[in-house]
């Protein structure tokens, strides 16, 4: 059994996040963009805990039996609330739990609807399909994703 806690990312030290956010299979469900260095983790880390004490918005580091896991939260992009739940592939089998815990912050802060992003590379989940309003194909930063538009209850 798994005893999985969220965290704030500054309780995670950046190397811890260098691995995850360096690994293939990570990369390769996200956008391209450069590897990071622990000075460009860093960076993003402060981007994310910006977004953190936004409105509406919370993203927390992933812990799996105090291991670094992932990280997942809610994000405003282009006015619209997003989910992002970024797993190492050791871990994947947590998703869905993890998915289940990040739609009920959305709730907890008042969200009506949120969005889920998938890059094309992803398979289409038909758990997600049955509970969307709406699936389209889309362009965001030069990539094709799939968008979920997932209503909160």
């Amino acid at each position: 059994m798994h005893c999985l806690e969220y965290v704030k990312l500054d309780q995670v030290k950046p190397a811890e996040f260098l691995p995850l956010l360096n690994k293939q299979t990570t990369r390769e469900h996200l956008i391209d963009h450069a590897s990071f260095d622990i000075h460009k983790v860093k960076e993003w880390m402060q981007c994310k805990t910006d977004i953190d004490s936004s409105q509406g918005c919370k993203v927390r580091a992933i812990l799996v039996n105090q291991q670094l896991a992932g990280w997942c939260g809610i994000q405003l992009e282009e006015g619209k609330y997003e989910i992002a739940v970024v797993v190492d592939d050791k871990y994947w089998g947590i998703g869905k739990q993890v998915f289940r815990e990040v739609m009920s912050w959305a709730k907890e802060l008042g969200h009506a609807t949120v969005f889920i992003h998938l890059l094309h590379t992803r398979p289409q989940y038909k758990f997600l399909r049955k509970m969307s309003k709406n699936v389209y194909e889309n362009e965001l930063l030069g990539s094709r994703f799939t968008t979920y538009e997932l209503e909160v209850n």
